[in-house]
């Protein structure tokens, strides 16, 4: 059984936002829109798409809360696994992660926000399919959702490894939030499915607003893909869950 990770202190934030904030504006130039669209307050699941291995930091960056994102525990190595725990991120595992889950709950309980990447893996971004991870979080948190679109950080053929070199011209749009709720007689897996429909609707449609709004495209919906960078464990855990 994987250990539980330790719930990170709110103190993480107080050094890591503004190093998000100069990668956002100092290191790339990023436009943000939609801030008004973030709750001020209480529990808080950012939902975005998934193109590059910077979303994680740009979103980070860009957001008017601080909040908590779930990164695959691959990545907590060395000193970028030091720096990622100094800085309040959670690790995943891929495999089937339950413990993750209940500690984000915990997280949103406590009136935190959570940050996550549920298309799973580094694509086109289009949010065409997404795992059930977010959506276990805002049933049994209750905590809105809030779709993120992010642009530029790949752009047209590129490779998923690429750098963008420094200056480019990154968009980060937040969206309407999301409140979902199970309903009357619905079991907890039509209720999850029907959830993650809803969050992938709602993320999908964002990404083609901004994209029209912004005039920044996505990047080449053949560039090869990649398992999962950061995201959300394996659906058939999710359910055991519920």
């Amino acid at each position: 059984m994987t250990d539980r990770p330790k719930l990170p202190s709110g103190l993480t934030m107080t050094w890591s936002r503004p190093v998000g904030w100069l990668l956002d504006h100092v290191v790339y130039r990023t436009s943000v829109t939609g801030r008004h669209n973030v709750p001020t307050g209480g529990p808080v699941i950012f939902a975005g798409n998934h193109i590059s291995f910077l979303d994680g930091p740009v979103m980070f960056g860009a957001s008017p809360r601080p909040m908590h994102i779930l990164v695959k525990k691959e990545m907590f190595k060395g000193f970028l696994g030091r720096v990622l725990r100094a800085s309040g991120q959670l690790p995943v595992d891929r495999s089937g992660d339950r413990a993750v889950l209940v500690l984000g709950k915990e997280l949103l309980d406590a009136g935190r926000c959570i940050g996550i990447l549920p298309e799973g893996t580094r694509g086109s971004g289009q949010a065409a399919d997404i795992n059930n991870g977010v959506a276990w979080l805002a049933l049994n948190s209750g905590a809105p959702v809030v779709p993120v679109a992010i642009l530029g950080t790949r752009r047209g053929s590129e490779h998923l490894d690429t750098v963008p070199r420094p200056g480019r011209r990154f968009h980060v749009s937040f969206g309407n939030a999301l409140t979902l709720s199970r309903k009357p007689g619905e079991t907890g897996r039509a209720s999850m499915d029907r959830a993650g429909m809803e969050i992938r609707a709602a993320l999908a449609g964002h990404v083609q607003e901004t994209i029209h709004n912004s005039g920044q495209p996505l990047p080449h919906a053949d560039s090869p893909l990649e398992q999962a960078v950061a995201g959300t464990p394996a659906d058939d855990h999710l359910r055991k869950v519920q």
